[in-house]
């Protein structure tokens, strides 16, 4: 129970230093599941429902989202951190696992900074897919050519 109680209390403070203050216990409840690697023993994955809301990446102590994990960071924490919102006619392409490109970029976080992790959402605020940052918030605004964002997973992809 005490190693539980241990897990939780890092999982949390890993995502309140990753994605803002208070977005621990946010994102992670208490009756969240934490699975352990095999071969290391650290924490690997986090469940809440049965459904895998995020990995622990080992390389860098960081989490990566899964859209699960994205909606309800996206519901639940306000002030919203780490948006990129695109064009609807770009959503489709995108939900599907392509790229956001820097021209399908209506507006993103200003505090983005290139390699975090971020939520693309369409125009009506909805979570369309999941991803790492290419630019910063700022240069996703104002280019129109490249890869803003490279997307891990979309939400047609995880249904």
């Amino acid at each position: 129970m005490k190693d539980k109680l241990n897990a939780l209390r890092k999982i949390r403070s890993v995502a309140d230093y990753q994605f803002g203050k208070g977005v621990g216990e946010k994102l992670f409840p208490e009756n969240v599941e934490i699975v352990y690697s095999r071969k290391t023993g650290r924490i690997r994955h986090v469940y809440a429902d049965e459904k895998m809301l995020a990995t622990l990446k080992p390389r860098d102590g960081l989490f990566s989202l899964t859209v699960t994990g994205a909606k309800r960071l996206w519901e639940h924490v306000r002030p919203r951190r780490l948006w990129v919102k695109v064009q609807d006619e770009a959503a489709p392409f995108i939900a599907k696992g392509r790229s956001v490109f820097a021209k399908h970029v209506i507006d993103a976080d200003e505090d983005i900074r290139p390699q975090e992790e971020v939520i693309v959402i369409n125009e009506r605020s909805q979570v369309v897919a999941v991803g790492k940052a290419i630019l910063s918030g700022r240069e996703m605004r104002m280019f129109k050519i490249g890869v803003a964002v490279r997307v891990r997973r979309g939400v047609e992809e995880e249904s």
